[in-house]
């Protein structure tokens, strides 16, 4: 009778609900990793802690998370080791970083290390709560089994098993890296707008976060350009967006580009 009267007033416990997505924070800060804690725990998440990167590292082989809060500056391991070595060891994990450096070198450093976001302290926790909700939707969503392989020049996309080569040679993306590359891939020869890249790869929210995606485009290029200073693949329209090369544009024999 107790328990149907609290029901009645708060709703169905945290232990009854099924859990907005399994976390792990990871801090060095006690005080910080508590309060990141309860807050996300009452926003129904299942939450871990770890205070450093070996024990972070040592959770997630054990425990299946769907996203890691990672701070940057920790005694030890740094955030951007760990990050590394997270990507490698789980490439469809969403991992955040959170620090309190936000000059544009730590964001791309932190980036090319597999994160899929960069959050500066201090931070507004429903900012946050936002951005954990959209990694968590991007990793719990079913990868594609049908979608066909597109291939545009010597760069060969594998939608189902987020698998990219250029020239027979694997390449290693960040899972956004990949939704960026997949999305231009998929719209070759087009202009996509700056805003609806962001919104598709990041949410509406990211609309006007034009920095993240020079950083990433920035990031690609190095990957798959031969000359990242001359793209041949990931071409910018001024003012407008990007896009990527259609085979007319690569002097090959004109196609669908899908496999």
């Amino acid at each position: 009778m107790a328990n149907e009267s609290a029901e009645r007033l708060y709703g169905p416990s945290n232990s009854e609900l099924k859990p907005a997505g399994r976390l792990l924070i990871v801090d060095d800060d006690y005080s910080i990793r508590r309060a990141l804690h309860v807050t996300l725990y009452a926003q129904g998440f299942e939450v871990t802690e770890a205070s450093s990167g070996d024990e972070a590292i040592s959770l997630a082989r054990a425990i299946r998370y769907d996203a890691v809060l990672l701070d940057i500056n920790m005694p030890g391991r740094n955030g951007v080791e760990v990050c590394r070595e997270l990507r490698n060891l789980f490439p469809r994990l969403a991992i955040l970083m959170l620090t309190v450096r936000s000059d544009q070198d730590d964001r791309i450093f932190a980036l090319d290390a597999g994160a899929d976001d960069y959050i500066v302290k201090p931070f507004h926790m429903r900012e946050l709560t936002a951005r954990i909700r959209a990694a968590v939707r991007r990793v719990q969503t079913p990868m594609a089994e049908s979608e066909p392989r597109i291939r545009i020049g010597e760069i060969l996309l594998d939608p189902a098993r987020r698998y990219v080569e250029k020239a027979g040679q694997v390449v290693q993306l960040t899972p956004k890296e990949f939704d960026l590359l997949a999305h231009l891939m998929s719209h070759p020869g087009l202009p996509v707008h700056h805003a609806r890249l962001l919104t598709v790869v990041w949410g509406a929210d990211y609309a006007s976060r034009t920095e993240y995606l020079r950083t990433f485009i920035r990031q690609l290029r190095k990957k798959l350009e031969d000359d990242p200073t001359r793209p041949r693949y990931l071409l910018t329209d001024s003012h407008i967006g990007y896009r990527f090369a259609d085979a007319a544009s690569l002097n090959e024999t004109p196609s669908n580009g899908i496999e």
